[in-house]
């Protein structure tokens, strides 16, 4: 099933052609702006690259957040309407899916930077059981995560993670970060219905109106 993966949740336009879990071609171009003028141009040289075309895609994966505000927008609308046009189905995966690694065996939570300043570090968290989701995502603080994880040890993956580290440097981390091509390979093995395309934003965003007022 030719599955095109689009990850835009953070400072990236990451976007892969995956079929039947295997990578055919995968692009990636960092930026912390500009996401909506480039990604078009980037799905269109990845299907080049697997010499493919629009036509050809079976279904559309994208990373659904949390992250980026802006970049989830993007990412989102562009799927869905991309879908839409191709009549194709379009599939959300959560940031946090989208970086535990394939065949991960028993309880495991992934850890996304929310907050960075200092002593306001948090970070997005979802909690899985042998890679299945066992709830959705939250943003927890950092001494939450340590109370968690004293009180019920579970695999941590994640990136960002220094701060986790130098607080309870007894802990074993894994570094992993969200793919386009590892959320394409999930969205090929789930009904649509059971991975809407829809932002988890988690949290409002950080702009203001005029007067402070929050969005």
């Amino acid at each position: 099933m030719l599955t095109l993966g689009i990850n835009t949740s953070g400072p990236a336009c990451d976007v892969a052609l995956v079929d039947g879990g295997a990578c055919l071609a995968d692009v990636q171009e960092t930026m912390s702006r500009g996401q909506d003028a480039r990604l078009p141009a980037i799905v269109a040289d990845c299907l080049q690259s697997a010499d493919k075309s629009f036509a050809d895609l079976q279904r559309i994966a994208v990373v659904t957040g949390p992250g980026s505000f802006t970049g989830i927008r993007v990412g989102v609308a562009f799927a869905r309407g991309l879908a839409l046009a191709l009549k194709v189905p379009c599939l959300g995966i959560t940031a946090l899916e989208a970086a535990l690694p394939a065949g991960q065996q028993g309880s495991a939570i992934v850890l996304l930077p929310a907050k960075r300043r200092p002593p306001d570090i948090t970070y997005w968290a979802q909690r899985f059981r042998t890679g299945e989701a066992v709830d959705t995502p939250e943003e927890i603080g950092l001494d939450a995560v340590q109370a968690e994880l004293a009180a019920h040890p579970h695999f941590v993956y994640g990136s960002s993670l220094d701060a986790l580290q130098n607080a309870a440097p007894e802990l074993d981390l894994h570094a992993a970060e969200p793919t386009a091509r590892h959320a394409a390979s999930l969205a090929e093995n789930r009904h649509p219905t059971d991975a809407p395309a829809s932002p988890a934003y988690v949290r409002g965003p950080d702009a203001a109106l005029p007067g402070g007022k929050r969005l």
